[in-house]
This record gives C-alpha cells, structure tokens and sequence, in this order.
C-alpha cells in the first residue's frame, strides 16, 4: 500500500501543521479567496442553465479566452428521477446577498447572476427538484479561470447533446438548420483565412516602405539633363513609398530617392556619416515605439500565480527557490495559511500578451490552459502594429512567428460569429488550430507546410475534419495573399526561390555536414539564449524597464550592422539574397556571385555577417516586442550554408580534374558544378530545424519556397541529421524551453516519461476540509461548504473539486467554480442548507420540523460520475486519462473507497520532478 494514501471509510486525516500542498499540489498556486475578490478575478462559476438565461451576456477581449454563456449541454450519466421533496431555494428572487466578509464588488460571479434577470430567478425560485435535475443536460459550466485547465470531458459531452438535440428535428426547417450548422465550420475558416491574408498584406507593405526609409525617403522629384537644360519632373510617388516601389519605372540612377545625407548637409561631416548617424536613431526610434506599444497590452498576475513569467522574457527569478525550499535547500513543509502570507509578500508578475512570437503560448492554449485576453482584439491590434515597427527597425528577428500569433487572435475573434463555436471549448480549438496554420501559410507561403505545422508543432487534439478544414483554411489564405500581391512579384513571400541545376551525388556528404552544423548552430542558440536570460536579464534595471533594454538592443544593432552590406538588409532580403542562384554570367565582385578570384573575399564578408548575425539574433530574442525567431535562425545557418558553398565552389574551380569533381560539367559557368544557394538553403533549414525541432514541417516548407524536387532529398537528409544533432546537445527545443522556464501546466503529448510508481504515490492524504462528508444527512450548511472553497483556494486549487462520499464510498464532485457560483447567489448563507445528494434518504435525515427554512437544490452543480481510478493504478494510466481525455482531475478509489484526488498541474509537476531527477 502507498504510503501517501491511507484507507478511507468514515475518517478523515486532518493536520494543520502540514500542508498536503507540498507533495502534490502543482507549482501554479492561485490567490486567496480575500485577494482575488480585490482584484478583477476572472475566477467564475461554470454554472449557467442555457433554457433560463433570457440574454447573453457581454463579451470583450478580456473575458475568458474560451467563455461560455449558453448554448452548451452536458450530462455525465442519467439522473434518476427524485420525490417531489420540501425542496425550494434560500436566495432572494430579487437580489443577490453579498455575504459578510466577503467582497463581491470585483467577483465576475456576483455580476453574472444580476445579469441573470428576473425570469431566470422565478424559474430558479419556482422550479422543483426533477426541474433542476432535468436542467443537467442543459446547462453551461465552463466559466473557465485564468490559469487553469479547461474541462474537455464536458465539452465534448456537451457539444453530443446539443447535435442530437439538433437532428432530432425532422421539418425542413430543422433539416436546414442541420445543414448550415455543418457549413459553420466551412465558412469559418474561410474567413480566418482571409482575414489573415488581409493582415499579412498589410503588415509586409507597411514594413518595407518604413524600412527604407533608415535611409532615405521618397521625394517624388525626377531630374532630366539635356544639352544645357535641366527639366524637373514630379513623379506620382509619394513619400512613403519604399525605395524599390519609387524607383520602378526610373532607368539609370533613382534621383526620385533621396537619402537622409542629401537633406541634412552639413559641411563639417561627411555624408557617411550624416547617414550612420541617421540610421542609428531612427533603428532606436523605432524599436522603442515598437516596445512602447507592446507594453500597452501589460498584464499584472498576482504572485501566488507563482508563474516565473509569460513572455519570451526567460529573465524572471524562479518562484520554487522561496516557496518549496528553506536557505539550505531543504524542502519547506508550510501550512496553507504561512504559504499564502508569504506569497502576498511577493511581488505581483507582470507579462505582455504581444511580446515575443507567442508560439509557445498558442501551443499551452491549444493544449486546454486559459490565458485571458492572450488572443483578443487589443493583442490583435497593438501586435499588428508594433510587428510592423519591430521589423522596420532591422532587429535581428522575424515577422513568420507573430504570424501565428495574429492569425490565431483572429481566428478567436471570428469564433463570436457562431455560438456552437464561441460556447465550445473543444470545437473553438479546432478553429484556433486552422488558424494558427494559415499563419504559417501565409509566413513561408506554404499551405501545405501550415497543415502539417498546426499538426506537428501547435495542435494537442487534432480529429480528422479538422485536418481538411485546416487545409481549405491555409489554401484560401495562401490564395487571398497570392491574388493581393504584396511584392508585385505575384509571390506570396519574397525569399521564394527557383533552382534549375540538380545536385551531384558528392554532395550528399556536404548536406550531412550542413545538417550538423545547423543542429549544432540551433542547439547552441538554445543554450545561449538561456545564459544570456539568466546573466544579463537578471540585472535589476533590465528587469524594472524592458524599453531600455529594448533601445540598447537597437542601438548596438544600429552601431555594428550599418558597416555590413548583408547585416544592413532586412532578413527577408537577406535570406532571398542568400538563397538565390546566380544568373549565367552574372558576375558581382561585391555581391554573392563573384569570380574565382573575389570569392577568398566574399566569404571573409559572410563570416563577418555570421558572426554579427548570430550574436544580435542571441541577444534580440526576448525582448519586449514582436519578434520570431523562424526567419533569423533561417538567415544565420544560410549564412553558415553560403560559407561553406563557396568554399566547395572555390575547390571545384581550382581543381577541376580532380576526381570527386569528375561529374561536373567544365564549361557551364561558375554554378555548373556547386550552387552555393543550394547550400544555404539546406543549412537554414537544419539551423531552423535545431532551434523549433520541426521535421517533416520544415522540410515541406523547403520544398514549397523552392519549387524544386530535385531538392527534397538533400533538404530532409538536412533535417534529419539536424533534429538527431541537436536533440544529442539539446534536448528542448526554443519552445519547450519556454514552456519549461515560465512553468506553464504543459503535460507533453508526444513524450511520455519512463514512469515506475503507481497512481497512490501522488495521491495526498484525505482530509476533512477537502471532501463534504454526506454519511448522517444530505443537507450541508452553505457556510460550511463556504469554509471548504476557501480552504481550496488558499491550497492553490481554484479549478479543483470538492468530492461528496457517504459512508466512505464517493457519489459526486462538485468542481470548485461551480461551488463558488452557487454560494454566490444565496441569499443567507449563514444559515442556508444545501442539498448534495440526487436521492434523498429520509429515514437518515432530520425530522423535517428541524430543517428550519427550505433547503437549497445544489445537485444540478454535480457531476454525479467523476472518473475515478483504483488506487493500484499504473502511472502510465494516469497519464493517458489525463493526455486523452483531457481531465482536470481524476478521483482515487482503494477497495471501493473514496481514497483522495489528483489534479492534473499536480500530475505535471510530479512529472518536472521526475524529469529533474533523471537529468544527467
């Protein structure tokens, strides 16, 4: 027998001296009761009967992520029908108690049940015990918390009945509406994926003109000489245009452009200079725009949260150090009361919801973990814009990862136009999983690579429908950006490439090699990003003022890129430019496509940019702006990959007899033998594929910018040898390491751990103040059920559950907000009784003289069939009950016996210990 468990029949363990917190209960610990109240606690019940809610209530972008109002429908087992008992409810049908010491001003829950109206509290007033218990099939729950778990059981179970409901109806009028309700889906999607395609052509026009314009704007003016005469035309071009637009139909030098040294003339300095000068402020000036508008979307977590933090950041000190360990680095036992005093004396946490890529994030939503406002119309916007100046400014990230981001915010938005997805957890997940592929869709115009991304990275539940609607939605965003045409080149990105040439077979060797240094390049970004998270973030001015390290950032980019004609492009350009073949005799002693002379020095200038471009994208990621990280890792390992493509190149032309060149033809030009963007391109996608451990993604996407079959073998060899390299030196990928260090309950789906202990090594001891004990009757004071809620939220449990046991044998649960929703609405709750059985026994109850006033139904509240395990159970049960079903809990019987109760964040910390303790 276990010997964290002990038999439960009629007695419970009770010990204030310790708290059962610190074997099982997870690192995420939520506020007290008395605090959340204080602060706009989004902790709400899940409780809504949809029949009686006369009108919605109003949502906005910070109501929960996945809320509910009506329209759901649940049922977890049949309910048998009960007598017609002395049963009515203690409440006022006109208004809603606020019980002493306890603040309602700031509860979501006391709002909600005055937003109920009159009707609904009649029906709630006048309706019998059978009424409520017919209510269960129909009502709403899932008022989600922030940070928690969402329920996914009933999600499903709800979205079951309410399609029977529909096709039960057999009139036209039913069959029609059968009908458009299976085209939602369709429609939907449809319209995600032009949405996003709408903001990605708005994102990549504005970027590039504001890029340009470091050095120089568009005056529109156009000279002419001829003979003695000089005639001046006003072209159409507006300021705003980027130079390329301005220039397009000028032959000879762009006059039309006119550069920042041409409008500040000052005699004293020269003109290179006038521009470095120009070029630095305005790389800073955009930055910290960037960041100011980033910080608007600030969100404070109250410290027991106990996250280390939301963002990209990687910087913030880790919560367990305090809270789970003394000075000696022994393990602390608190009691609940000492662990909140001391979590209210630390600091709140603070995130910004438009920070970094936010691909992590989609990923820990995706999963069932509720960020409130993480993917609202203020995200949306705020991210938007501060992308746009964050790429302008010529940082050392990328645009492709907001993308995601963005497109999820809009595919969430697009969710309110039809409740069967606004009201559904899991149904809106599968549309966020569509979106987050038509992100990627139009980031790397690859349809068919934003299909497998969404399955492969993002996606934690994945049916088969939603396969084919993720594939409509990427090929209408991909199409709709396609026929918008951002880069007048009718090429939905512009680092899209064509090879002509087929690879030699000695050259296998060569993408093996690649391969490795791509993995090795992407595995030591991991580690060095963490270094530098954990050194330079730590110091107490970059961590009270993310614009100053936003604005020293840019101006060490500023200062070290201008120099550089390769770090001076954007990194867009820059990997086209990479990746690009040369043309037949195209020969550029300053660009990529030199002679054989002029190569030695061309790649000097790649290695200066490598170097410049992999410490400035080391130091770039995490700051607080928009930023990704996919296109950046691109152009530093196609930087490494053009390096060694021209050292082949210069071999083959040196020693063009020798015998690994013999299949080389010896008079097609300088890209007969060896094409060096070839190189790059492989070497960028074994550099992305060590940093985000993308496999089969990746190497579609290759295969999609390019065009080329002839291509496909040496990009997945690439990628395989990447993923085994970089899995060998680092086992988390960029994404996994920021799930891991903002200590999100991510349980991984696709890694199980090696588990050798059973399901009651994690079970906690039973204790009286977590179960409602129904032996003697099934009557419950409310203050008492009041005493239990609180107990669980100051245990770190705001999503947990109460479970009801009569004689030791468990009958229901009653999740924790639907309890507080409950209490909520009573109005004496002091001396209020509540029913918690579905069968009353009156032959254990008390004469009905001594029942005082009329008790209150709390049944509807129940989940009279939790799921539940024997106590023997093999962890690796566990955790498929929870990784399958998507539980938040899972009930603990031994020999029949209720026995205790595992939350899932208490499963997810048990496996990060476990983790923790195999590390070499």
């Amino acid at each position: 027998m276990p010997k964290s468990t002990t038999s439960q029949h009629k007695r419970f363990i009770y010990d204030d001296g310790e708290d059962d917190s610190t074997t099982t209960t997870a690192s995420v610990t939520p506020i007290s009761p008395t605090l959340s109240r204080r602060l706009q606690s989004a902790r709400t019940s899940e409780l809504s009967l949809r029949s009686r809610l006369p009108s919605r209530i109003h949502l906005d972008e910070h109501s929960s992520l996945l809320n509910h109002s009506d329209a759901a429908v649940r049922s977890y087992t049949s309910v048998p029908a009960t007598p017609r008992a002395r049963i009515s409810r203690c409440h006022s049908s006109e208004s809603i108690r606020t019980p002493r010491n306890h603040s309602r001003k700031a509860s979501f829950s006391y709002r909600l049940a005055n937003a109920l109206g009159t009707e609904r509290r009649r029906s709630l007033t006048g309706g019998t015990l059978e009424d409520s218990k017919a209510s269960i099939f129909y009502d709403d729950r899932v008022w989600y918390d922030q940070f928690t778990s969402t329920d996914w059981v009933h999600d499903s179970i709800a979205d079951a009945f309410r399609v029977k409901a529909l096709r039960s109806r057999k009139d036209i009028r039913g069959r029609l509406w059968a009908f458009f309700d299976g085209a939602q889906g369709w429609i939907l999607v449809a319209i995600i994926g032009g949405i996003t395609a709408i903001i990605a052509y708005f994102v990549d026009v504005t970027e590039t003109a504001i890029f340009d314009m470091k050095f120089g704007y568009c005056s529109g003016m156009v000279f002419a000489v001829t003979g003695l005469l000089r005639y001046t035309n006003v072209n159409a071009a507006g300021w705003y245009f980027s130079r390329k637009k301005c220039c397009l139909d000028i032959v000879g030098p762009c006059t039309a452009w006119s550069s920042w040294s041409d409008v500040f003339q000052i005699t004293t300095i020269d003109d290179i200079w006038i521009g470095y000068i120009s070029y630095i402020i305005l790389v800073v000036l955009l930055a910290a725009t960037s960041s100011f508008l980033t910080l608007l979307t600030k969100t404070v977590v109250p410290s027991a949260m106990s996250l280390a933090t939301l963002d990209e950041n990687l910087g913030a000190d880790s919560r367990k150090n305090y809270q789970q360990f003394d000075e000696e680095g022994r393990k602390r036992s608190l009691s609940p009361t000492q662990r909140v005093a001391e979590i209210e004396r630390s600091p709140a946490m603070i995130y910004y919801s438009a920070a970094g890529s936010g691909v992590a994030e989609v990923k820990v939503i995706l999963s069932g973990f509720v960020l409130h406002g993480y993917l609202g119309v203020k995200t949306l916007v705020v991210k938007t814009l501060a992308l746009i100046l964050s790429i302008a400014s010529g940082l050392s990230l990328g645009k492709e990862g907001p993308y995601v981001h963005i497109a999820t915010c809009a595919g969430n938005i697009a969710c309110r136009l039809f409740s069967k997805y606004h009201h559904n957890d899991a149904k809106r997940r599968e549309v966020l999983s569509a979106s987050a592929a038509s992100g990627v869709a139009v980031a790397f115009g690859a349809p068919i690579g934003g299909v497998l991304f969404s399955l492969e990275e993002v996606s934690y539940y994945f049916p088969p429908k939603t396969l084919f609607r993720t594939f409509f939605c990427c090929i209408v965003a991909a199409l709709s950006l396609k026929f918008l045409n951002p880069y007048g080149t009718n090429k939905i990105v512009l680092f899209e490439v064509r090879y002509l040439t087929d690879w030699n077979f000695f050259e296998m060797t060569i993408f093996v090699l690649l391969g490795m240094l791509g993995g090795a390049a992407g595995a030591l970004f991991i580690k060095a990003s963490r270094v530098w998270a954990q050194t330079f973030r730590r110091i107490p001015i970059i961590k009270r003022w993310p614009v100053f390290e936003v604005m020293l950032v840019a101006l060490v980019t500023g200062i070290i890129s201008f120099w550089n004609r390769l770090t001076r492009l954007a990194v867009t350009e820059l990997l086209f430019e990479l990746a690009s073949p040369c043309k037949r005799n195209d020969v550029s002693w300053t660009g990529l496509c030199p002679d054989k002379d002029h190569i030695p020095d061309v790649i000097g200038h790649l290695c200066v940019a490598f170097l410049i471009k992999s410490f400035l994208t080391t130091i770039t990621f995490g700051i607080k702006v928009p930023a990704g990280i996919y296109v950046p890792s691109m152009v530093v390992g196609g930087l490494l990959g053009r390096i060694v493509g021209h050292t082949v190149q210069y071999l083959a032309l040196t020693f063009p007899d020798a015998a690994i060149f013999a299949s080389c033809s010896k008079h097609g030009g300088l890209e007969s033998c060896v094409v060096p963007g070839v190189y790059a391109m492989v070497a960028a996608g074994a550099t992305m594929c060590g940093v985000t451990r993308l496999s089969v993604t990746l190497a579609v996407i290759l295969f999609e910018l390019t065009g080329s079959l002839d291509h496909v073998l040496p990009f997945s060899i690439a990628v395989l040898v990447s993923k085994w390299t970089a899995d060998a030196l680092e086992p988390l990928s960029i994404y996994d390491l920021l799930t891991d260090m903002n200590s999100y309950p991510f349980l991984d789906n696709k890694v199980r751990p090696v588990f050798t202990t059973e399901l009651g090594d994690i079970t906690p001891r039973v204790r009286k103040e977590r179960v409602i004990d129904i032996s003697n009757s099934p009557l419950v004071v409310a203050a008492d059920l009041r005493r239990k809620l609180e107990y669980l939220h100051i245990a770190g449990e705001v999503d947990g559950g109460l479970p009801i046991v009569r004689n030791g044998i468990l009958v229901g649960l009653i999740p924790a907000p639907d309890l507080e929703f409950a209490l909520d609405k009573l109005d004496d709750e002091d001396n209020c009784l509540c029913l918690m059985a579905s069968v009353l026994r009156w032959d254990d109850s008390e004469d009905e003289d001594e029942l005082g006033e009329n008790p209150t139904d709390f049944t509807p509240y129940i989940d009279p069939a939790p799921v539940a395990l024997e106590i023997r159970s093999p962890m690796d049960l566990v955790y498929e009950c929870f990784v399958k079903l998507g539980l938040r809990y899972i009930c603990v019987l031994q020999d029949g016996h209720y026995a205790g109760l595992v939350h899932k964040k208490a499963f997810v910390k048990y496996i990060k210990e476990l983790e923790e303790r195999h590390e070499p």
